[in-house]
């Protein structure tokens, strides 16, 4: 087991690394009752250096087992992001139901796409002795994380690979995985660009509601992102097997999540009932290599369900934990109809550092903000509030424990969101080290971490310039989640 007796920023019930450094989550295919989460890792540090392919597998996308190292750097370069299938055919010639990682050499600032097969569940690996099979075109230097995926139209199909190419999506298609076409290119006038485009996905989903569907385009930049760093962008629109074409303007801008620390989502491959589940890391380039933790740098978000639907602006995206999230719940209190004045604090009596809260506010006109704070000790505490003049739903940390290691981190997060049917409904996760707010049945998203001190453990409920109505709260302690070591 790992010891999370003396590292108090490490989370319970997220995923996190043994030892040392973790970035982007990689190739995420579910195969024979196993959710695999590979993820780019440096095993001889806790700072980014040569980057690997570390590897865990569950049985619920709670409770993990990590496995030997799966991907090694070598002379083609480090092993940086990409994605991984279940080839049930054997397109590729490595074996029937082989499963395949598609990912990205890089060396020197030179990038190009290879791959690597495992016959055994993905407990050893085999490099392809051709790689790399997809090299640049005309010396481009950002050409990256391919997220590949079967497209199947009228009973026939091919492997599809997205792939970013500096400020731009690229499309390739293939019959073995091997040999890749070029076939489109999305996204030079399209969205945000203030940084480099990284770690593409792209899948389907139904419009709740009706009988329609639209494609979605998920798209990290480096930088520039609502949070004030690295972000995650997306598309709607539809997908012909070899273009995307964006239902939204060129000027349209969405994003997946209005913290700071959310990008590099991915999803799973092949997931059980039709469900499309990602994971993203929580975390940011600004300061993932400051934050003051020792042994260990590195969170993956909670495991997220995604569904479009209609709103007043259009179709959205929305995201809700994962049903296998909600198992983690422990012992809960709750309260109904509870009025909140200022100076008020119901909730003297509660501590935690493991909660989840979820709660549906009555709003009234008249209140300025309502909501909570967490983590408050001496001097520190976090804010997740709604400002019912603004309808911005908040996330202020900028008094929540260590912030000095970067002078953004103190930003205040900010989401519009507006009130359904006169109510405000938060789901809150907390987790030591990492908030998670689901607005709005996911509506909105913010995702930050806080590093404040282990004794900060007071939670307050509170209300600004006005009296606030509770319809309900209800408070549950999170349990640690099971995450074993395996020796290599």
């Amino acid at each position: 087991m790992i010891d999370f007796n003396d590292q108090h920023f490490r989370p319970l019930y997220h995923f996190s690394p043994p030892a040392n450094w973790l970035n982007d989550p990689n190739g995420l295919v579910f195969y024979q009752g196993e959710y695999h989460l590979f993820y780019q890792y440096h095993p001889g540090s806790s700072v980014w250096g040569p980057m690997h392919w570390g590897h865990a597998v569950s049985l619920d996308l709670m409770n993990w087992k990590h496995l030997p190292v799966a991907l090694y750097p070598d002379e083609h370069g480090m092993i940086f992001s990409g994605s991984a299938v279940i080839d049930w055919e054997n397109s590729a010639g490595f074996g029937k139901e082989a499963m395949v990682a598609v990912f990205t050499h890089h060396h020197d600032h030179y990038e190009a796409q290879s791959l690597a097969y495992s016959n055994d569940c993905g407990r050893t690996w085999t490099k392809y002795t051709g790689n790399p099979v997809l090299l640049p075109p005309d010396g481009l230097c950002d050409f990256r994380d391919p997220k590949v995926f079967w497209y199947e139209e009228n009973g026939a199909g091919y492997w599809v690979m997205v792939l970013a190419a500096h400020h731009a999506i690229r499309f390739y298609t293939s019959p073995n995985l091997i040999d890749w076409t070029p076939v489109s290119t999305f996204g030079e006038h399209y969205g945000a660009h203030n940084g480099v485009w990284e770690t593409p996905d792209l899948f389907r989903l139904p419009v709740e509601g009706c009988d329609q569907s639209r494609w979605v385009l998920t798209v990290g930049i480096g930088s520039g992102g609502p949070g004030g760093a690295s972000g995650m962008q997306y598309f709607i629109g539809q997908f012909d097997g070899k273009a995307f074409t964006s239902d939204n303007s060129e000027s349209t801008v969405l994003w997946v999540d209005f913290g700071a620390d959310y990008y590099a989502a991915q999803s799973w491959s092949d997931s059980p009932d039709g469900r499309r589940l990602m994971i993203g890391w929580l975390n940011n380039w600004q300061y993932a290599q400051l934050i003051p933790t020792t042994t260990w740098r590195g969170v993956l978000s909670l495991p997220r369900e995604m569904s479009l639907r209609r709103t007043a602006d259009g179709i959205r995206l929305f995201q809700q934990p994962a049903a296998e999230v909600l198992h983690q719940r422990g012992a809960h209190i709750e309260w109904t109809d509870l009025n909140v004045s200022p100076g008020d604090n119901p909730l003297v009596n509660l501590h935690g550092c493991a909660l989840e809260l979820d709660v549906a506010f009555i709003v009234n006109p008249q209140v300025e903000y309502f909501g909570f704070r967490l983590r408050v000790g001496a001097g520190e505490q976090t804010i997740i509030a709604y400002d019912m003049r603004e309808q911005k739903l908040f996330v202020d940390r900028s008094h929540s424990g260590q912030t000095d290691f970067e002078p953004g981190f103190t930003r205040i997060h900010f989401a519009k969101m507006r009130p359904v049917d006169g109510i405000v409904h938060l789901q809150i996760f907390l987790d030591w080290s990492c908030i998670e707010v689901f607005g709005n049945d996911g509506e909105v998203t913010i995702t930050d971490t806080i590093f404040p001190a282990e004794a900060s453990q007071g939670v307050e409920l509170f209300a600004q310039g006005g009296e606030v109505q509770v319809r309900l709260l209800k408070v549950y302690e999170m349990k640690p989640a099971s995450i074993t070591a395996v020796e290599g």
